[in-house]
């Protein structure tokens, strides 16, 4: 090896090093004898980023490779890939379904015998993780009420209270003959500081009720913690029902979705955690007839907006990227209403002209 390859060798070494010192996931290939590095930069807790008003961080976690003796050990790996990932700087995290009892050596426990109510022994470093990190956690495990055991997502605010929890309202059957119950059919919205929040547990996907409750309650991030990754179901319930869904997975990948069912991120092999900002300042609407106002929108406002429009399925997002501009002025200011209120006012008509 000459002194000039022993040179290049040492950069790339030095580059890969960095990678790796910002927390990125590197994937390193070689192309003509020169590396290639492709990477997911993480941002430094010490220079955060300015962020509109309305915008959310969200990390999501992978229990991806994970495994433990017990659910001590599983909660205390769970917790380290957390702590890579409060480096992005997240206003919430988001833990895959009662991964505390999942992947462990001896097997699954009884649900009757870990099931918890309030803040226990798997809640509480949650809740001090949350508080330490002034960040909120939806942390699925089993809780208690009385008698009964359900399958949870439990919403911790930046403080580590409960603010919140959603009990699984479809669980499989053999969830069922281990002691877990179904949860109501009233699905809760939790009001946060970050917006309206929701959850569904993993084979909640199959049924409508629970997503359709979340979108006529005004949910605006849908937490989705699951056993398994759900593929385009996580997307679809997203385009569905206009409201970014968050997946957290045992297995495969976990992601975040935006309204329009685009992938914002994922984990992968490289990576066991994804964080990506959404901006709830938006509004969902079909192209035809409001983007004949369009041009109007942007002679008015220029790149205070930003407007996105998918043509084949003629769905329009709208985006103010201005702190001092609401969403809801300029949709009164140009008589533009949201998707949901333009099949509403189609449906009124439909009901008052139909002959039976």
């Amino acid at each position: 090896m000459n002194d000039h390859d022993i040179a290049h060798r040492r950069e790339f070494l030095q580059r890969t090093a960095s990678l790796a010192a910002l927390g990125g996931a590197a994937f390193v290939a070689s192309h003509g004898g020169n590396p290639i590095i492709a990477s997911e930069p993480v941002a430094s807790s010490a220079s955060p980023a300015r962020r509109l008003p309305r915008e959310v961080a969200i990390a999501t976690i992978s229990q991806e490779g994970l495994r433990g003796s017990s659910p001590t050990q599983m909660i205390s790996r769970i917790l380290a890939r957390m702590s890579e990932a409060v480096r992005v700087q997240p206003d919430i995290i988001c833990l895959p379904e009662v991964f505390a009892f999942a992947n462990l050596d001896g097997g699954r426990p009884a649900v009757a015998d870990v099931a918890e109510e309030g803040i226990g022994e798997v809640l509480a470093p949650f809740a001090k993780f949350a508080a330490d990190h002034h960040c909120h956690v939806v942390c699925a495990t089993y809780t208690r009420s009385g008698d009964h055991c359900f399958n949870s997502a439990v919403f911790l605010n930046r403080q580590g209270e409960i603010v919140g929890e959603y009990r699984k309202a479809f669980p499989t059957v053999g969830e069922m003959q281990n002691g877990v119950m179904p949860g109501p059919l009233e699905i809760p919205v939790i009001e946060t500081d970050l917006g309206k929040l929701g959850a569904q547990i993993c084979f909640d996907i199959e049924w409508d009720h629970g997503w359709r409750a979340l979108q006529n309650g005004g949910a605006e991030i849908v937490f989705w913690p699951s056993a398994f990754a759900g593929g385009r179901k996580v997307n679809a319930r997203a385009w569905q029902h206009r409201y970014c869904v968050v997946s957290s997975t045992r297995k495969d990948s976990s992601k975040i979705c935006d309204v329009t069912g685009e992938e914002l991120a994922t984990t992968s092999r490289w990576h066991p955690w994804a964080w990506g900002t959404v901006n709830l300042e938006k509004a969902f609407l079909h192209t035809w007839p409001y983007v004949t106002r369009f041009g109007d929108l942007i002679s008015r406002y220029g790149n205070r907006i930003r407007i996105t429009t998918h043509a084949l399925e003629e769905w329009s997002v709208i985006e103010s990227r201005d702190p001092d501009l609401k969403m809801a002025d300029l949709m009164s200011e140009f008589e533009l209403v949201t998707l949901d209120d333009h099949l509403k006012l189609a449906e009124r008509m439909q009901d008052r002209l139909r002959v039976s």
